[in-house]
């Protein structure tokens, strides 16, 4: 199943409502430090209202300690930035996929942009919009892998039941 990665998120909202869309979705959902606040934030726990035991989490101390793990896992990782080499609709998701999103303010680093196997856009009309905001690209991107891979279907033919 696709997995989300917040690689050195700094809005704890944010991270929130990206833990309430896994949840929802049966997701795991990965943090990579260093985070831009504590795991007992309240304002992310507020975000995720009480959804977080439903949340399937992995904290990663920083990027190396991730990239080892994923080596153990396996999969491709696919990193989502305004600097993406293709869009996202036009992409082909495999369900051992990685999705990587960076911080707000810095999106992903370099570093991580050169290890992911593919890099991703979402476009955009108006050029001075920067970019999305986190939780709305992390949903995007999930979503988008969850219709190619056949997830929505089993979904919405189960609550016709």
């Amino acid at each position: 199943m696709v997995r989300v990665v917040l690689v050195e998120p700094q809005i704890p909202p944010n991270t929130g409502n990206i833990a309430r869309t896994c949840a929802a979705t049966g997701t795991e959902l990965h943090l990579v430090g260093p985070l831009g606040f504590e795991i007992s934030d309240r304002y992310l726990k507020r975000a995720g209202l009480d959804y977080w035991p439903y949340v399937n989490l992995h904290c990663h101390e920083n990027w190396l300690d991730f990239k080892a793990f994923h080596q153990r896992h396996g999969g491709r990782l696919i990193g989502f930035s305004v600097r993406g080499k293709n869009c996202y609709a036009q992409f082909k998701f495999q369900a051992d996929d990685w999705l990587l999103f960076g911080s707000e303010t810095t999106g992903l680093a370099s570093v991580v942009l050169e290890f992911c196997d593919e890099t991703l856009y979402i476009p955009m009309t108006q050029p001075k919009v920067r970019s999305l905001n986190l939780s709305v690209s992390a949903a995007v991107g999930l979503f988008e892998a969850r219709r190619q891979l056949g997830y929505l279907k089993s979904v919405a033919n189960s609550s016709l039941d």
